[in-house]
């Protein structure tokens, strides 16, 4: 599917009006069920679906590994994906799991589900980064965005080693496009404990508890963080860097993850 599309708008400019075209994100509703019973339904850009089903499961807990996956069936036009567990999930996971996820930012609390409290993991990880591969990570990410520069209408994160991105995914939802990360290596078998969280957003409590479920030690954004997701970062032994921007950044948590150039 495309997941953008072409609006004829009016736009205002120097005092004129004038009609043209504008290049927007397309809106896109996924619902989830799990060995035919509905978990949940997404709303979110339509592509790269199966990463972000896999990551957005294995965040919720609801799989361990993709080997936990018996068939998946994705009907990418209708909305409807069909998955067949090796396993079953007890009732109660999808009484409390089962909700619209929008593609606002919502409303952030600190592990608001019961589910974040079991797959939210305290970080492991001594990947360090210097200042220069912090910069290098945030521009790779952000000339990668292409889709944005078209739309200005999506997040965008990505994953790396101190060295080079991994993966770059984009999606009108914050927390989709980190599923879609976390899918890709779930899928792919890739190790994500020495990897960095690369993020176009402001990071917020749910931010951080996605990057803590993902398992990555740094948090890069070009934006602010929140003070819960600062509180969040100090107990879950994350490195939280805000504002990167050229050859600056803050950093509100775990600084002995960012060190001198050599």
């Amino acid at each position: 599917m495309e997941i953008t599309t072409e609006r004829e708008i009016v736009k205002y400019q120097g005092g004129q009006f004038s009609e043209q075209g504008d290049m927007v994100a397309v809106e896109f509703p996924l619902t989830i069920y799990i060995n035919d019973i509905e978990f949940v339904t997404l709303v979110c850009s339509p592509d790269h679906l199966e990463e972000l089903i896999i990551g957005f499961l294995a965040s919720e807990g609801a799989i361990r590994s993709y080997e936990d996956i018996q068939s998946l069936n994705l009907d990418d036009r209708g909305g409807f994906c069909h998955i067949t567990l090796n396993k079953s999930i007890p009732t109660d996971h999808f009484q409390y799991s089962k909700r619209i996820l929008g593609s606002c930012c919502g409303k952030s609390r600190q592990f608001y589900f019961q589910n974040d409290v079991d797959t939210a993991k305290v970080s492991m990880s001594k990947t360090t980064l210097t200042p220069e591969q912090i910069s290098r990570l945030m521009v790779e990410m952000q000339t990668t965005s292409t889709i944005f520069k078209e739309t200005g209408g999506i997040h965008n994160a990505s994953l790396g080693s101190p060295d080079k991105t991994v993966v770059h995914r984009g999606d009108i939802g914050r927390h989709n496009a980190l599923d879609k990360l976390y899918g890709h290596c779930v899928r792919n078998n890739i190790s994500v404990r020495d990897k960095v969280l690369v993020f176009s957003g402001r990071i917020s409590s749910e931010v951080l508890t996605k990057a803590a479920k993902i398992g990555v030690g740094i948090v890069l954004s070009k934006s602010a963080p929140t003070d819960l997701a600062i509180g969040l970062a100090e107990d879950l032994n994350i490195t939280a860097v805000g504002f990167v921007r050229g050859d600056s950044f803050n950093i509100y948590s775990h600084p002995w993850r960012i060190r001198e150039s050599e």
